[in-house]
Protein backbone atom coordinates (compact mmCIF):
# COMPACT_ATOMS: atom_id res chain seq x y z
CA UNK A 1 0.00 0.00 0.00
CA UNK A 2 1.17 2.90 -1.02
CA UNK A 3 1.84 6.00 1.41
CA UNK A 4 -0.43 8.48 -0.62
CA UNK A 5 -3.28 5.75 -0.70
CA UNK A 6 -3.32 5.66 3.55
CA UNK A 7 -5.57 8.41 5.33
CA UNK A 8 -6.18 8.69 9.11
CA UNK A 9 -10.02 8.26 9.87
CA UNK A 10 -9.91 11.99 11.13
CA UNK A 11 -8.85 12.78 8.00
CA UNK A 12 -10.87 11.22 5.81
CA UNK A 13 -14.01 12.49 7.29
CA UNK A 14 -12.99 16.26 6.73
CA UNK A 15 -11.98 15.03 3.27
CA UNK A 16 -14.93 13.89 2.23
CA UNK A 17 -16.95 16.80 3.66
CA UNK A 18 -14.58 19.19 1.92
CA UNK A 19 -14.58 16.89 -1.26
CA UNK A 20 -18.81 16.89 -1.25
CA UNK A 21 -18.84 20.98 -0.88
CA UNK A 22 -16.09 21.68 -3.63
CA UNK A 23 -17.81 19.48 -5.77
CA UNK A 24 -21.09 20.93 -5.56
CA UNK A 25 -20.42 24.42 -4.99
CA UNK A 26 -17.90 24.93 -7.75
CA UNK A 27 -15.36 26.99 -5.38
CA UNK A 28 -12.00 28.08 -6.49
CA UNK A 29 -9.58 25.30 -5.48
CA UNK A 30 -6.62 27.03 -3.33
CA UNK A 31 -5.35 24.10 -1.03
CA UNK A 32 -4.77 20.07 -1.27
CA UNK A 33 -6.09 17.65 0.73
CA UNK A 34 -3.82 14.72 1.78
CA UNK A 35 -4.81 12.35 -1.11
CA UNK A 36 -4.01 14.98 -3.50
CA UNK A 37 -7.40 15.88 -3.89
CA UNK A 38 -7.69 19.68 -4.47
CA UNK A 39 -9.89 21.82 -2.01
CA UNK A 40 -11.49 25.00 -1.53
CA UNK A 41 -10.46 28.10 0.83
CA UNK A 42 -13.88 28.18 2.71
CA UNK A 43 -14.77 24.64 2.38
CA UNK A 44 -11.59 23.74 4.50
CA UNK A 45 -12.40 26.22 7.27
CA UNK A 46 -15.92 24.93 7.24
CA UNK A 47 -14.58 21.53 7.94
CA UNK A 48 -12.48 22.42 10.99
CA UNK A 49 -15.36 24.15 12.65
CA UNK A 50 -17.71 21.03 12.06
CA UNK A 51 -14.83 19.15 13.81
CA UNK A 52 -14.10 21.60 16.80
CA UNK A 53 -18.38 21.31 17.71
CA UNK A 54 -17.72 17.62 17.61
CA UNK A 55 -15.04 18.50 20.33
CA UNK A 56 -17.26 20.52 22.05
CA UNK A 57 -19.98 18.52 22.17
CA UNK A 58 -18.05 15.73 23.68
CA UNK A 59 -16.46 18.51 26.54
CA UNK A 60 -20.12 19.71 27.80
CA UNK A 61 -21.13 15.90 28.77
CA UNK A 62 -18.66 15.86 31.52
CA UNK A 63 -19.90 15.10 34.68
CA UNK A 64 -20.16 18.72 36.77
CA UNK A 65 -18.83 18.04 40.58
CA UNK A 66 -21.83 17.42 43.30
CA UNK A 67 -22.45 20.54 44.97
CA UNK A 68 -22.05 20.82 48.59
CA UNK A 69 -25.30 20.77 50.91
CA UNK A 70 -26.66 23.92 52.35
CA UNK A 71 -26.09 23.49 56.42
CA UNK A 72 -29.30 23.86 58.54
CA UNK A 73 -30.22 27.61 60.32
CA UNK A 74 -29.29 27.54 63.43
CA UNK A 75 -32.03 27.72 66.00
CA UNK A 76 -33.50 31.17 66.37
CA UNK A 77 -34.16 32.26 70.09
CA UNK A 78 -36.61 35.16 70.90
CA UNK A 79 -37.67 37.26 74.24
CA UNK A 80 -42.04 36.62 74.89
CA UNK A 81 -42.78 40.23 73.87
CA UNK A 82 -40.92 40.09 70.75
CA UNK A 83 -42.54 36.75 69.84
CA UNK A 84 -45.73 38.26 70.31
CA UNK A 85 -45.25 41.32 68.21
CA UNK A 86 -45.20 38.39 65.48
CA UNK A 87 -48.23 36.76 66.08
CA UNK A 88 -50.08 39.03 67.14
CA UNK A 89 -50.55 40.28 63.29
CA UNK A 90 -51.23 36.60 62.75
CA UNK A 91 -54.44 36.79 64.93
CA UNK A 92 -56.02 39.24 63.22
CA UNK A 93 -56.68 37.32 60.69
CA UNK A 94 -59.16 35.11 62.92
CA UNK A 95 -60.56 38.27 64.11
CA UNK A 96 -60.49 42.16 64.10
CA UNK A 97 -61.21 42.07 67.89
CA UNK A 98 -58.86 39.60 69.12
CA UNK A 99 -57.15 40.07 72.61
CA UNK A 100 -54.31 38.08 74.49
CA UNK A 101 -54.94 36.16 77.83
CA UNK A 102 -52.05 34.21 78.19
CA UNK A 103 -48.32 33.89 76.52
CA UNK A 104 -45.66 31.16 77.07
CA UNK A 105 -42.91 29.64 76.23
CA UNK A 106 -42.59 26.08 75.24
CA UNK A 107 -39.68 23.84 76.20
CA UNK A 108 -37.33 22.84 73.63
CA UNK A 109 -33.72 21.46 73.14
CA UNK A 110 -32.62 24.15 71.48
CA UNK A 111 -32.37 26.30 74.92
CA UNK A 112 -33.03 26.10 78.57
CA UNK A 113 -34.58 29.72 78.92
CA UNK A 114 -32.08 31.24 81.52
CA UNK A 115 -31.88 34.30 79.03
CA UNK A 116 -35.27 34.94 79.02
CA UNK A 117 -35.75 33.47 75.81
CA UNK A 118 -37.00 30.30 74.06
CA UNK A 119 -37.13 28.68 70.81
CA UNK A 120 -40.77 28.59 70.81
CA UNK A 121 -43.86 30.83 72.07
CA UNK A 122 -47.54 30.35 72.11
CA UNK A 123 -49.95 33.03 72.25
CA UNK A 124 -53.62 32.36 73.05
CA UNK A 125 -56.49 34.81 71.66
CA UNK A 126 -59.82 35.45 72.45
CA UNK A 127 -62.53 36.90 70.14
CA UNK A 128 -65.82 37.79 71.53
CA UNK A 129 -68.05 37.97 67.69
CA UNK A 130 -66.17 34.73 67.05
CA UNK A 131 -67.08 33.29 70.84
CA UNK A 132 -64.15 31.67 70.31
CA UNK A 133 -60.00 31.35 71.64
CA UNK A 134 -57.13 30.45 68.89
CA UNK A 135 -53.73 29.96 69.96
CA UNK A 136 -51.07 31.42 67.89
CA UNK A 137 -47.53 29.85 67.47
CA UNK A 138 -44.23 31.40 66.67
CA UNK A 139 -41.33 28.54 66.14
CA UNK A 140 -37.80 28.95 65.63
CA UNK A 141 -37.01 25.70 66.62
CA UNK A 142 -34.96 22.66 64.99
CA UNK A 143 -35.67 20.40 67.28
CA UNK A 144 -37.69 17.16 65.53
CA UNK A 145 -40.87 17.54 67.52
CA UNK A 146 -41.23 21.24 66.61
CA UNK A 147 -43.77 23.04 64.94
CA UNK A 148 -42.71 24.86 61.40
CA UNK A 149 -40.49 27.79 61.64
CA UNK A 150 -42.54 30.93 61.16
CA UNK A 151 -45.87 31.51 62.90
CA UNK A 152 -48.78 28.67 62.68
CA UNK A 153 -52.14 29.04 64.09
CA UNK A 154 -53.83 25.95 66.26
CA UNK A 155 -56.99 24.84 67.04
CA UNK A 156 -59.66 27.29 68.02
CA UNK A 157 -61.88 26.19 71.20
CA UNK A 158 -65.12 28.06 72.44
CA UNK A 159 -64.55 31.49 74.73
CA UNK A 160 -65.78 31.70 78.28
CA UNK A 161 -65.24 35.13 79.41
CA UNK A 162 -66.21 34.48 82.78
CA UNK A 163 -63.59 31.76 82.71
CA UNK A 164 -60.49 32.81 85.60
CA UNK A 165 -58.01 30.98 82.65
CA UNK A 166 -59.33 32.93 80.01
CA UNK A 167 -58.90 36.76 81.01
CA UNK A 168 -58.17 39.16 78.46
CA UNK A 169 -55.90 42.08 78.50
CA UNK A 170 -54.94 44.90 76.63
CA UNK A 171 -51.95 44.70 74.64
CA UNK A 172 -50.81 48.07 76.28
CA UNK A 173 -49.76 46.61 79.54
CA UNK A 174 -47.05 44.01 78.18
CA UNK A 175 -43.75 46.98 78.90
CA UNK A 176 -41.61 44.28 80.31
CA UNK A 177 -40.47 41.36 78.34
CA UNK A 178 -38.93 38.15 79.68
CA UNK A 179 -35.64 38.99 80.08
CA UNK A 180 -36.15 41.65 82.61
CA UNK A 181 -38.80 39.31 84.59
CA UNK A 182 -35.91 36.99 84.75
CA UNK A 183 -33.38 39.11 86.15
CA UNK A 184 -35.82 40.21 88.75
CA UNK A 185 -36.71 36.93 89.71
CA UNK A 186 -32.76 35.92 90.13
CA UNK A 187 -32.85 38.43 93.07
CA UNK A 188 -35.34 36.53 94.68
CA UNK A 189 -34.16 32.74 94.97
CA UNK A 190 -33.89 31.99 91.11
CA UNK A 191 -29.78 32.48 91.22
CA UNK A 192 -29.90 30.22 94.48
CA UNK A 193 -31.52 27.38 92.09
CA UNK A 194 -29.17 27.91 89.36
CA UNK A 195 -26.45 27.85 91.32
CA UNK A 196 -27.71 24.88 92.79
CA UNK A 197 -28.60 22.65 89.65
CA UNK A 198 -27.31 25.04 86.34
CA UNK A 199 -29.00 22.76 84.25
CA UNK A 200 -32.36 23.76 85.45
CA UNK A 201 -34.83 25.18 82.63
CA UNK A 202 -36.66 28.27 83.20
CA UNK A 203 -39.79 28.64 81.66
CA UNK A 204 -42.30 31.63 81.16
CA UNK A 205 -46.34 32.57 81.70
CA UNK A 206 -47.83 35.75 81.30
CA UNK A 207 -51.17 36.28 81.84
CA UNK A 208 -53.82 38.55 83.53
CA UNK A 209 -54.47 38.60 87.40
CA UNK A 210 -57.96 39.11 87.99
CA UNK A 211 -57.54 39.27 91.95
CA UNK A 212 -54.98 42.24 91.84
CA UNK A 213 -55.72 43.50 88.34
CA UNK A 214 -52.24 43.66 87.25
CA UNK A 215 -50.24 41.45 84.15
CA UNK A 216 -47.37 38.95 85.49
CA UNK A 217 -45.31 37.44 83.98
CA UNK A 218 -44.32 33.83 86.31
CA UNK A 219 -40.70 32.67 86.10
CA UNK A 220 -40.67 28.86 86.35
CA UNK A 221 -37.78 27.38 87.01
CA UNK A 222 -38.09 23.70 86.33
CA UNK A 223 -39.61 21.68 83.33
CA UNK A 224 -43.37 22.68 84.20
CA UNK A 225 -45.18 24.72 86.37
CA UNK A 226 -46.52 21.65 88.64
CA UNK A 227 -43.14 20.41 89.18
CA UNK A 228 -40.97 23.67 89.68
CA UNK A 229 -38.39 24.34 92.18
CA UNK A 230 -39.58 27.50 91.71
CA UNK A 231 -41.60 30.20 90.73
CA UNK A 232 -41.63 34.04 90.78
CA UNK A 233 -44.40 36.65 89.88
CA UNK A 234 -43.20 39.74 88.14
CA UNK A 235 -45.36 42.66 87.46
CA UNK A 236 -45.49 42.35 83.59
CA UNK A 237 -46.02 45.81 83.11
CA UNK A 238 -43.40 47.63 85.73
CA UNK A 239 -41.35 44.96 86.00
CA UNK A 240 -41.24 45.29 90.25
CA UNK A 241 -41.26 41.56 92.37
CA UNK A 242 -44.83 40.59 93.31
CA UNK A 243 -43.94 37.63 95.17
CA UNK A 244 -42.65 33.67 95.25
CA UNK A 245 -45.34 31.86 93.95
CA UNK A 246 -43.92 28.96 95.03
Amino acid sequence: MKMRDFVPPETAVVSAVIEDKTTREGKPLSRFAPDGRAVGTMTFAAALLVILALLAGCDSNTAKPPQAKPEPKPPELLTGRAAFQKVFVAAHTYAADVKPFRIQSVPTTDGNGQDGKSAIWRASFASATQRGVKPFIWSGSNAPDAPSRGVSPGNEDNYNPNNASTQIFDVAFIKVDSDQAFAEAQKHGGDKVLEKDPATPVLYVCDWNHNTNELTWHVIYGASRETAKLTVAVNASTGVFIRVEK
